[in-house]
């Protein structure tokens, strides 16, 4: 076998060992598929709503942000504010992003909103001017689960935090970089083997 061949299946080898691993989406909405309303109760089983209701608004009905397609009014029409709460999710032991856009009501008035998944919860405070931000948040599985992602907007005067997209991947294990370095190793060699001739 030639110095060439040998030099081109190494640098194969090398690239399907370093080739990083892909993360997996497994949950993701922007709610563009659902129809505007209030008190918004058919999420096509994506979704449920308890102890309260949401509003599912935008594309020119209560649109606080033309051009952004339909987003969710986390304090609904009813005075109370419902949990929304993903379907739940089969997770394998491992780690997730979770990722979710906010924004405050634009209303005039401050909101909380607790949201959880898994082992992670956390509270944001957002005062009515709070510009549209994405969050990304790192959870970990000690083992395989069924797990929501839940929001929850405290109070209930029927103007809510808004929320715009959610989505749930899973993150590439450890071991795809150790191999990315053994693959990057394996070319050093045969470069310095090459030169060395």
């Amino acid at each position: 076998m030639s110095l060439v061949t040998k030099t081109l299946c190494a640098v194969a080898v090398c690239g399907a060992l370093s080739a990083p691993a892909q993360s997996a989406v497994i949950f993701s909405d922007n709610f563009d598929s659902y129809t505007a309303g209030l008190n918004v109760t058919d999420f096509a089983g994506n979704w449920t709503v308890t102890n309260g209701t949401v509003d599912v608004i935008g594309n020119g009905y209560f649109d606080f942000y033309p051009g952004n397609g339909l987003y969710i009014d986390l304090d609904g029409s009813t005075s109370d504010a419902g949990d929304f709460s993903s379907k739940a999710l089969n997770v394998a032991a491992g780690t997730y992003t979770l990722e979710f856009v906010l924004s405050g009501s634009t209303r005039g008035e401050s909101n909380t909103v607790d949201v959880s998944f898994g082992s992670y919860s956390e509270t944001f405070n957002l005062t009515s001017n709070a510009p549209v931000t994405t969050y990304t948040r790192t959870v970990n599985f000690a083992s395989n689960s069924l797990a929501s992602v839940v929001f929850k907007n405290g109070g209930g005067d029927n103007m809510g935090a808004l929320l715009f997209n959610v989505s749930v991947a899973t993150v590439p294990e450890a071991e795809t970089a150790a191999m990315m370095l053994a693959g990057l190793g394996i070319m050093g060699s045969i470069v310095r083997r090459r030169k060395s001739r």
